[in-house]
């Protein structure tokens, strides 16, 4: 029983046997998988009002600890973004009132992101949502499978630097 990723390498295999294109199967599987996982998260975090990047910045404030609260520069590097654009998402965030700027006390010349309590409700919501959607979308995997895959992903991703 096969699917349309198999007809594809079929396709190809026909015209191009002399490529080995095993691991075409496999990350095309895998793009077909991130695409459909992406759908099911932004349509989570849509229900709550939130975008992917702005998720991204509650939790990383939420899961920081208390007092939840980060310098921008600390928020960049955990999330891998320019700090021009981290400043776009912080003001989308303070403007719902789920973040708020404060100076910073030890360093007048910088500001903290402190997660407000209507932040931490909308992240442990949206939080609670997103992860019953991820377990949803794992059903087909059992307990091993899921962690073979998890070893393998990152080992893959090891092996990439």
């Amino acid at each position: 029983m096969g699917d349309v990723v198999d007809a594809i390498l079929g396709q190809w295999r026909r015209e191009r046997p002399d490529l080995d294109l095993s691991p075409m199967g496999v990350f095309a599987r895998m793009g077909r998988v991130t695409r459909l996982v992406e759908t099911a998260v932004d349509e989570v975090f849509v229900r709550h009002g939130l975008r992917s990047g702005e998720f991204d910045v509650l939790a990383a404030l939420r899961r920081s600890g208390a007092p939840f609260t980060m310098i921008p520069s600390e928020l960049s590097a955990v999330l891998m973004m320019s700090r021009a654009g981290m400043t776009n998402r912080l003001d989308r965030l303070e403007q719902a009132g789920l973040i708020e700027r404060r100076l910073d006390a030890a360093d007048r010349r910088s500001f903290q992101v402190v997660l407000t309590d209507k932040g931490r409700t909308v992240i442990d919501e949206t939080l609670t949502d997103h992860a019953a959607t991820l377990n949803r979308l794992g059903t087909a995997l059992g307990p091993q499978d899921t962690d073979a895959l998890d070893r393998i992903l990152r080992g893959l991703l090891a092996s990439w630097g």
